[in-house]
């Protein structure tokens, strides 16, 4: 089995700024991502600044992601399909995104829409041999009013695999977003891992004394976003369940969401989740044998 890669996410428009950090930080892979909007003329532009940056050094890129829309925003649907064509430029076959929705309706509603939408973006990903990754990132929407994305809950997973069959569509996945909604993000990992094409690096910090004071409507926060070590994972299991399953994608860090390593701190957390994650997985070492 290939060794799974621990790399963190880079703001699309701050890559030419972070990169030389992060390669040298030991940083293995990185995903280039843009939310909502793409501001450059168009991929191979973008690639040729951030190229330089990378052809040297021993990183990788991870994925390219577009989250966005897709089943409201047109512009944002073609975006997409761009992204998918492009990937080969960046060395990578998988695009993130999200699943998209219909805006202030329920999970269902949006499941027609979902699968014409995705219906063609899965024969165009199978067609550029990509994989398109789903983030499972509720977005503050709910079952019945969702926002910008459906896929943040096994239940919708299950229609939306139904809905388009696909192998060439998947999960990006991490626990926070599982416990915020009060699941046991690691049987979900065991059953799902076969659709999980890519982790993103977050944990989180469940506050159930908050639970039983103040409930779960919004009065008080009672899951914070942590940078991975210092929630409430323990990412060996996540490495095990990873390794007995066969994945073969990367995890790449989310920062700038914890509310202690963030602003001043959010270097000093990135390196620490690196160090962390990289100690989890069993170090880097070749076996001899």
């Amino acid at each position: 089995m290939n060794i799974i890669r621990i790399g963190t996410c880079v703001p699309g428009q701050a890559a030419e700024k972070l990169l030389p950090h992060l390669i040298q930080a030991g940083f293995e892979c990185v995903s280039l991502n843009f939310h909502m909007e793409f501001p450059e003329k168009d991929l191979s532009t973008y690639w040729e600044k951030v190229r330089p940056l990378l052809e040297d050094s021993p990183v990788q890129v991870s994925s390219i992601g577009f989250y966005c829309n897709p089943l409201e925003n047109e512009a944002q649907r073609q975006t997409l399909e761009h992204f998918i064509d492009n990937a080969h430029l960046f060395g990578t076959h998988l695009v993130t995104t999200f699943a998209g929705a219909l805006e202030g309706q329920p999970v269902e509603k949006a499941m027609p829409r979902y699968q014409e939408v995705f219906g063609e973006l899965a024969r165009r990903a199978e067609a550029n041999g990509v994989r398109l990754a789903i983030e499972n990132c509720p977005m503050d929407g709910t079952w019945n009013q969702a926002t910008c994305n459906i896929a943040f809950n096994p239940r919708a997973w299950e229609c939306m695999f139904d809905a388009v069959p696909s192998e060439a569509i998947g999960l990006e996945w991490e626990p926070a977003h599982q416990m915020v909604q009060l699941i046991d993000p690691l049987p979900q990992l065991e059953q799902w891992a076969g659709r999980i094409y890519h982790l993103h690096g977050k944990d989180a910090t469940l506050h159930t004394d908050r639970v039983q004071k103040w409930g779960v409507f919004g009065a008080c926060t009672f899951a914070e976003p942590r940078t991975p070590g210092y929630g409430d994972t323990d990412w060996r299991d996540i490495f095990h369940i990873l390794y007995s399953k066969g994945y073969e994608g990367d995890i790449v860090v989310e920062g700038f969401h914890d509310p202690i390593f963030r602003g001043e701190r959010e270097w000093a957390g990135q390196l620490h989740a690196l160090q962390y994650l990289t100690w989890c997985r069993g170090g880097t070492q070749k076996s001899p044998w």
